[in-house]
């Protein structure tokens, strides 16, 4: 760490400030080489720290400049070793929470860059993003906004750029511990003014574990369109979808509806037709009955998922 870098940190520390002028020579000073050493990443740690409020400014300079020390120290470049994970647990949550959006950003961010992250990393971030997304407030560096009770937009974007992250339980797919976190977030905002893209984004994430896409059997396009067009037309009211399959005749679809994720109604002849079609095992079924059998009832969006994985011409066709 030069002279220079120490007195701009020390000062932005104590002053809780930091100017756009300062973080473009923190810049120079720093990392003007590419390469972010222990010290200076620990320094910018302490300046944000300190800080009274985060510009997108030092938001962009401190995300860029810790995901590249950690990018840069994992061997080979970009799988974080359990070292650096502890690390950066530490360093974050010293007092017992993640202090600022700030931290959020960079998690996704070196979420979204690297390649392999350890367990104990993946766990501590989905972590993080629940509290955010169930607790938090205020700006993200985005300029949406954190509202507790509520998912709203960039709630959603955050949620999806972890779900989905190169380094997340699996990559470009949604695992099982990231399909929990969406069904506790669902049930924790059920009736609030949620963003729009929130039904969505469950139905998707869900899908997602449930089907098991991989990066081998990728989303396409036609495909994102129908689940998009399913959710915009289902989501508002799912009687109408039900009302189409009866005018249509589809009496299996129903059934399959209705039998899906409760116990004892033709469970074994939904799961013999979902094993046939590779869509959803025994096991996976079991998992959405408990998800479903936690709070007692079946609320709109679980409707929706079910309508969306009973239904063969979308929920096939990826």
């Amino acid at each position: 760490m030069s002279m220079q870098f120490r007195k701009i940190a020390e000062q932005a520390a104590a002053d809780g400030l930091i100017t756009s002028e300062e973080i473009l020579q923190l810049r120079r000073e720093g990392w003007s080489d590419g390469v972010i050493r222990m010290d200076e990443a620990e320094a910018l740690f302490v300046i944000n720290d300190q800080l009274c409020g985060h510009t997108p400014d030092w938001t962009d300079a401190f995300v860029e400049a810790i995901v590249e020390y950690l990018m840069a120290g994992g061997s080979p470049r970009g799988y974080v070793s359990q070292g650096q994970a502890d690390w950066l647990i530490a360093r974050i949550d010293h007092d017992g929470r993640l202090d600022s959006m700030t931290e959020l950003e960079m998690l996704a961010k070196l979420f979204e860059r690297a390649t392999m992250v350890p367990d104990s990393l993946k766990a501590y971030a989905v972590h993080q993003i629940e509290l955010a997304v169930l607790t938090g407030s205020g700006p993200t560096r985005d300029g949406g906004r954190l509202d507790p009770g509520s998912i709203s937009e960039a709630e959603c974007r955050l949620l999806r750029r972890f779900i989905f992250s190169q380094a997340g339980d699996r990559p470009a797919a949604v695992s099982q511990s990231e399909a929990e976190l969406l069904f506790r977030i669902k049930d924790a905002t059920l009736g609030a003014a949620n963003a729009p893209e929130w039904p969505l984004l469950f139905v998707q994430g869900v899908g997602n574990y449930l089907q098991g896409w991989t990066p081998a059997r990728t989303m396409t396009a036609d495909r994102a369109q129908q689940l998009e067009e399913f959710m915009n037309d289902a989501t508002p009211s799912v009687g109408r979808f039900f009302g189409r399959m009866v005018s249509s005749g589809n009496g299996n679809a129903i059934d399959r509806v209705l039998s899906f994720g409760r116990k004892g109604v033709a469970q074994r002849d939904m799961i013999g037709e979902a094993a046939k079609e590779e869509a959803v095992t025994a096991d996976e079924n079991a998992w959405l009955q408990s998800q479903f059998d936690a709070d007692g009832k079946m609320d709109e969006l679980e409707h929706s998922l079910l309508v969306f994985l009973a239904d063969e011409p979308v929920g096939r066709g990826y």
